[in-house]
């Protein structure tokens, strides 16, 4: 079994999306979720065929769904030797978060769908976060920290901001992946994805739409003053 074998897995498990209207995006759409829920490594190699293969799909499809995939920066590509899962430098850090610090404020201030169903989604991804801290499960908490974040701007109600942050996702879970510690660094925020999520259930929005960009400034911090070089 080699690393890549569990995302491949899931990969072939997603193709039953795509039935007879299989497209390029979507294909991105489901390698961008491998990379997001942390199946995909930064430095891994994707081989055309494995992914032709595993999702049903014609080799054209999947090399247009790479260079999308390319142009987001979660994928690159290397002359002579494929494509492969992206690594981020402390730029790519810094500029992920500047978009953050603009869509997940707003989302959490201003949003026109913040409605008791997509609350509770908040609250949700704080559960399941405590439940992988409560079990050592540390990968799991990276993915519920993930999935809180992708809630949170969900409360907007808006596709396209959905999309926007599914690509800063994939790209926030291969930051993650050069930190020192899954645990270390995730377990802290805990607390205030609790404590947001708990003055969202209270109405007070303005004051969880701060709590998130003072969350967000530390956690940049954080992030930088571990990253490597």
């Amino acid at each position: 079994m080699t690393a890549l074998d569990p995302a491949v897995d899931s990969l072939a498990r997603a193709r039953r999306q795509f039935a007879w209207t299989s497209t390029a995006e979507r294909v991105a759409d489901a390698v961008r979720e491998e990379v997001v829920e942390g199946r995909l490594l930064p430095g891994a190699r994707l081989p055309e065929q494995r992914l032709c293969t595993a999702l049903g799909v014609s080799r054209n499809t999947v090399r247009e769904a790479m260079s999308q995939l390319v142009a987001e920066r979660v994928l690159m590509r290397e002359p002579h030797r494929g494509v492969f899962v992206a690594r981020p430098d402390r730029e790519a850090v810094r500029d992920v978060y500047r978009a953050r610090r603009l869509i997940e404020p707003a989302a959490v201030r201003a949003g026109e769908a913040a409605d008791d169903t997509r609350v509770a989604a908040v609250r949700r991804a704080v559960d399941e976060g405590r439940d992988a801290a409560e079990n050592g499960r540390w990968d799991d908490l990276a993915s519920a920290n993930q999935h809180f974040h992708r809630a949170l701007v969900a409360l907007a109600g808006s596709p396209r901001l959905d999309q926007q942050m599914a690509l800063l996702l994939a790209e926030m879970r291969l930051v993650f992946h050069r930190m020192p510690g899954v645990r270390e660094f995730h377990e802290p925020y805990l607390t205030q994805n609790a404590r947001i999520c708990a003055l969202l259930e209270a109405g007070e929005r303005d004051a969880a739409a701060d709590a998130v960009a003072e969350y967000l400034r530390a956690a940049e911090e954080h992030l930088l003053r571990d990253y490597p070089s």
